[in-house]
């Protein structure tokens, strides 16, 4: 059964107004806001991640290629908004969150700890964006074809997955790193 659509067009609006509202927050610096923004959607990212890793993807790679194709069908579209929109409210609110508690000044406590957060979420947002999102998308559209390929959904749907265990372990880094910025 192929996705009616490949982006859900009902929650764009939903969407929508999560972003517009990081841009508010973000223009009024409103350091709560910030702190729900990066809180809420670093813990998403990092649950929906480890999720989608370690339990989604052993199970769907033991399904049928019809199962597999099923459940993509439903799964997909919405993770094709869902992500990018955490990425982005994630690391926008953190970098401004960092900024104004002056963690991003070498002299900081914290600059370090920083530094290293940037890579491994910096790495994990490419993959994000780069790799996984490009996977998602091209599964859609060859679902959408009168005859799918098969092959190249077992391959895309494969690289999704391990891709997502491999992020799903970035996390498990950016939360250690994470929750030591917040101690010191």
């Amino acid at each position: 059964m192929p996705p009616r659509t490949i982006i859900p067009v009902r929650a764009l609006p939903v969407i929508g107004v999560i972003l517009i509202a990081l841009v508010v927050v973000i223009a009024t610096n409103s350091q709560w806001g910030l702190m729900l923004f990066h809180v809420a959607g670093g813990g998403l990212w990092t649950g929906i991640d480890l999720f989608v890793g370690f339990v989604v993807g052993p199970i769907l790679g033991r399904l049928s290629l019809p199962a597999r194709a099923e459940f993509s069908a439903r799964f997909m579209p919405m993770m094709a908004v869902i992500m990018p929109t955490l990425v982005v409210m994630t690391l926008a609110s953190g970098l401004q969150v960092a900024l104004n508690l002056g963690n991003l000044d070498v002299g900081s406590i914290n600059h370090r700890w920083l530094m290293a957060s940037f890579i491994v979420v910096g790495i994990m947002a490419v993959v994000a964006l780069g790799i996984l999102e490009p996977a998602n998308i091209t599964v859609l559209i060859e679902m959408r074809k009168p005859v799918p390929n098969g092959a190249v959904i077992g391959v895309l749907m494969k690289r999704f997955v391990v891709t997502a265990g491999v992020t799903g372990v970035m996390q498990v880094a950016t939360l250690l790193i994470m929750t030591r910025v917040a101690t010191q």
